[in-house]
């Protein structure tokens, strides 16, 4: 093993702001405690969560990096006591609780995933929050079923080109909004059944008439606002809608009598403060039935672009212009 360095480069958020607020510093490199991997940063995946906690709107756990980056992938380097998983010089890919953009990032053993020989470790670094927010959410939490139809709103997101992949690999029929011709396009081609262009056409409408009138068994939603009761009315009978953000706003006016007469279920959840244990559970069942498809290649993040770590600032920028399809990732 190589003798790691007592410092690292990371980005840290220097005040709450813009993209420009994101400043390399340096700093001690961490080590870890009992249940937990060191990893050498090949690749850091970029979410809208780093964003909100950038702007100074989504303060990290208690306990966790005050650092932004949810998901990394690289080299294990260290291993703390207990740590039985992962051995030193496995490339593994993690969720992790902040602290992802740095050469060097504390992980969960539990949480971290062997990169299979199919992904890049650049494609690896995109993958953990993405996957394991629509496992847990559209099949753990909206319990997504073969031959059901799944309702993805902002389909071109990281989140959405991997529930198009996840929804199909299971069975299901995947209708998607999305914000124009060419996101539209992607998505079509990763494999939904239809795409629904949200400023042109009314998503409800849409829906009902690829469903032979029946709507959707499944809606996966980071909007909110005024789609909070469209979704009622896309939604068939017995339907689940998940919530996963509030892009929209999370206050909306809605006659919640159609709760009632459709029986539907509106939930929702966010990942970061999951408890470890949580965690690691929805891992093992992502190991236990995703995993063939990622090993064979049938499911990957679609990528839109990476940056070097020192231009984190340039990859909050292309997010926050929403032209982005698939996910941006920062090389380290």
């Amino acid at each position: 093993m190589e003798q790691l360095p007592a410092q690292m480069t990371v980005v840290a958020i220097s005040k709450p702001g813009g993209p420009e607020v994101l400043k390399p510093e340096t700093r001690p490199v961490p080590k870890p405690g009992p249940g937990e991997i060191l990893i050498k940063v090949k690749a850091a995946g970029v979410n809208r969560p780093d964003v909100a906690q950038r702007s100074g709107s989504y303060p990290p756990p208690p306990g966790a990096s005050d650092l932004p980056g949810l998901e990394v992938a690289g080299e294990v380097v260290a291993l703390g006591e207990g740590a039985t998983r992962h051995k030193l010089g496995d490339i593994v890919m993690s969720l992790v609780a902040g602290g992802g953009y740095a050469e060097y990032c504390i992980a969960q053993d539990g949480q971290a995933m062997a990169v299979p020989p199919s992904l890049s470790v650049l494609q690896a670094g995109a993958l953990p929050e993405t996957l394991m927010t629509v496992w847990h959410n559209v099949f753990e939490r909206g319990a997504l079923k073969s031959g059901q139809t799944l309702l993805v709103h902002g389909g071109s997101s990281g989140i959405g080109t991997m529930a198009i992949q996840l929804g199909k690999a299971f069975g299901a029929t995947v209708i998607v909004t999305v914000g124009g011709a060419d996101k539209a396009e992607a998505c079509l081609k990763l494999g939904a059944d239809h795409a629904i262009n949200y400023k042109t056409d009314d998503f409800v409408a849409a829906t009902k008439a690829a469903t032979g009138g029946k709507g959707a068994d499944v809606i996966l939603d980071m909007v909110g606002g005024d789609y909070i009761e469209r979704n009622y009315d896309a939604a068939a009978t017995d339907g689940r809608i998940v919530q996963i953000a509030f892009l929209g706003g999370p206050k909306a006016t809605v006659n919640f009598a159609k709760l009632m007469v459709k029986r539907l279920v509106h939930t929702g959840s966010t990942l970061r403060p999951r408890s470890n244990a949580e965690k690691a559970a929805m891992v093992a069942a992502i190991e236990q039935k995703v995993m063939p498809f990622l090993r064979e290649g049938r499911i990957k993040p679609l990528m839109d672009s990476s940056f070097p770590l020192a231009d984190a600032a340039k990859a909050h920028a292309r997010m926050e212009t929403s032209q982005h399809i698939g996910k941006i990732v920062l090389e380290v």
